[in-house]
């Protein structure tokens, strides 16, 4: 028995409301030795205060030393082992703009990027081209046509869009031909496995059609692909957790993982002022015991590698927690899903901070929100698996484990 089963096993219909607010990447590093990390250097006094109230704790994403994709960090954070439930990008991306993945479909995440006269990558994200350009490019490669399969192609934000293969017989077990470097050419669609044969060729079929309709863009004149993947069969949060559950997210592939789960997504935020005015207003009117609030661009600051820019969302993102707090949650969770150090410009391995808050907890003597105050907090060092087990013990809402 895992922890998600025993927690099915003990949870309880009644209980505390819980909010988990999410900055992606949250987790930092200093740009010299002994420096401040971005939340470190950060002014955050709204969280530095939760922090006194609450209990802190450094969080590990799936294993040590193991870097997670946003997937799997989520799913940790949700609490199903992401060892266990593998997700692939392409079926998050797909789920969130609402395309009903299917049995028989492949979905795969692709990015526009930016190729020089010899095939070479010089934007791996071709200039974060904005969505309203990105959809008119998209568009274009909805007149590719290959026999044996559906294909379908949809935008989702900036350089980002989805394909989706549907037909008989398709694997989803395909490296990204993504490089994660510039300077070298995309990489070829290779199988994994003897299934995923046919996919892998699809694949190459697509991106040499998409190649000659993107010859002529001026930014978006190449493509990669990642995260090849089918929809797999999850427990929902009604049924793991006994919770009603809603996210509240800007970014499609959040709205997808979170859908995957059971989760039902409310309105259709821009920005983080939005997403608080949603969670607002859905704590007001509805019944929903389990709020997911997940902001993206301390995640994108990180990955740009820019320091400063990544210590501004930081302190964005502390500017909205008196309105969450002002609605007095059960329990209030502050963490993020993984790190993403400006100094590393990519997710890394590094354990996240982590805040609880509620009036069950016992105070460890942290005055602030940092990595170092986490570090020395009562919730210790923790795989991120069991964060839902302690949010819903605080919350009142697991019968006692035995006689």
């Amino acid at each position: 028995m895992d922890i998600q089963q025993l927690v099915s096993e003990l949870k309880e219909k009644r209980g505390g409301r819980i909010i988990m607010m999410v900055a992606d990447g949250l987790g930092g590093l200093p740009l010299s030795p002994g420096g401040p990390t971005e939340l470190e250097a950060a002014k955050t006094p709204n969280l530095d205060r939760l922090a006194s109230r609450g209990v802190c704790g450094l969080m590990t994403p799936i294993k040590p030393g193991i870097t997670p994709g946003s997937g799997p960090g989520h799913l940790g954070l949700f609490g199903y082992d992401p060892l266990k439930y593998v997700i692939g990008r392409g079926v998050l991306e797909a789920t969130g703009i609402g395309f009903a993945v299917g049995p028989k479909d492949v979905a795969i995440r692709c990015n526009f990027c930016t190729l020089d006269a010899e095939g070479r990558i010089t934007d791996r994200r071709a200039g974060r081209i904005p969505s309203e350009e990105s959809a008119a490019v998209v568009s274009l490669l909805k007149a590719i046509r290959i026999p044996g399969v559906e294909v379908f192609v949809e935008p989702v934000k900036e350089h980002r869009f989805v394909v989706v293969f549907r037909g008989e017989g398709l694997g989803a077990n395909v490296a990204d031909t993504d490089p994660q470097v510039v300077g070298v050419p995309p990489l070829d669609p290779k199988p994994l496995d003897e299934e995923s044969k046919r996919t892998a060729e699809i694949a190459k079929q697509f991106v040499t059609e998409a190649r000659k309709i993107l010859a002529n863009q001026p930014k978006a004149n190449g493509l990669t692909m990642r995260g090849f993947s089918k929809r797999p069969d999850l427990p929902t949060y009604a049924e793991a957790y006994g919770l009603k559950a809603a996210a509240i997210a800007v970014y499609p592939m959040y709205k997808g993982l979170a859908s995957l789960v059971g989760m039902d997504l409310l309105g259709s935020p821009t920005t983080l002022d939005e997403e608080i005015t949603t969670l607002e207003q859905a704590w007001r009117e509805t019944d929903y015991d389990f709020f997911f609030v997940h902001f993206k661009y301390t995640d994108s600051r990180g990955e740009d590698g820019d320091f400063d820019a990544k210590v501004k969302m930081i302190e964005q993102f502390d500017a909205v927690m008196p309105r969450v707090e002002a609605l007095r949650p059960d329990v209030l969770i502050v963490t993020g899903d993984h790190s993403t150090p400006a100094k590393l410009k990519s997710h890394s391995w590094h354990p996240v901070p982590t805040l609880l808050v509620a009036d069950t907890c016992r105070p460890d003597g942290a005055k602030e929100f940092s990595e170092r105050a986490c570090l020395y907090g009562g919730l210790g060092h923790f795989e991120a698996v069991n964060l839902m087990p302690l949010a819903l013990a605080h919350a009142g809402r697991l019968a006692k484990f035995g006689a």
